[in-house]
């Protein structure tokens, strides 16, 4: 059984990015078995009921403006895999979870900038996953738990956001780190580590500067994903958390 994982995707510069976590990623195929195939929640796609991609071959999305030139000249020609696609629907709705599928949409940057790093052969199968921010997280924790079966099938799972995202919050000359994150980063990290559901799921009310780290929970959403497909053992891993302008934090947590 394979390990899933969350990974903070940043700036849609991060792809270009030589810095401790992008080694980390970069180094990510070089440390661990080769999954059969790739499972990404993203935060940067949201429906209203759960939605499967199943794309027979994704085209990149770029979803962002004002970023390098050379970010809107890459791809990430990624096949997906309408077997695991039809198993997932099927573990969904085996699990109550109301689903559909998309044969269309290509793969956002939240997706595409975190796999390029990881697997920049695309050679690897991906499925897509939305998200959506109107569940509670106890319905987000059964999502992600209603899949980690796959992982006993060599398929990795991921989740794509950041657990502390506040654009509006942002300092692009900063090269500190704001305290209020760092102490919302670390309320997150003593409840993932001793996996305390009950305070994760009212964090929000619970833990310290929670409205400025999370004022849309999006990106907070693919952190439980992940954590749900590991119920079975409940075993947390703080990989990496550093931060950039400020507050954006880049964070890698491993569930197994």
């Amino acid at each position: 059984m394979i390990p899933s994982y969350f990974f903070a995707h940043g700036a849609p510069s991060i792809v270009l990015e030589d810095n401790d976590y992008t080694k980390l990623l970069k180094q990510f195929k070089d440390n661990t078995p080769k999954p059969k195939a790739i499972v990404l929640f993203s935060a940067h796609w949201e429906e209203a009921v759960q939605t499967v991609g199943a794309a027979k071959a994704y085209e990149t999305i770029y979803d962002f403006g004002g970023f390098q030139d050379e970010l809107y000249q890459m791809t990430y020609p990624a096949q997906s895999d309408l077997a695991l696609v039809e198993q997932i629907q099927n573990l969904f709705t085996k699990y109550g979870v109301e689903n559909t599928r998309n044969e269309t949409r290509g793969l956002d940057h939240g997706a595409w900038a975190i796999l390029k790093l990881l697997y920049p052969d695309a050679d690897i199968p991906v499925v897509a996953l939305s998200v959506n921010r109107h569940l509670s997280n106890e319905q987000q924790y059964e999502i992600g738990k209603a899949l980690a079966e796959l992982r006993e099938q060599d398929v990795l799972i991921i989740g794509s956001g950041g657990t502390v995202h506040n654009l509006r919050g942002l300092n692009w000359s900063s090269e500190g780190i704001d305290g209020w994150a760092e102490q919302f980063d670390n309320w997150i990290q003593r409840k993932l580590e001793t996996w305390d559901t009950e305070a994760l799921f009212q964090y929000r009310e619970l833990a310290p500067y929670a409205r400025e780290a999370v004022p849309t929970n999006e990106h907070f959403i693919p952190l439980l994903l992940a954590m749900g497909t590991g119920d079975t053992s409940r075993k947390a891993k703080l990989l990496h958390r550093s931060y950039q302008y400020g507050n954006l934090s880049l964070s890698c947590w491993q569930f197994n």
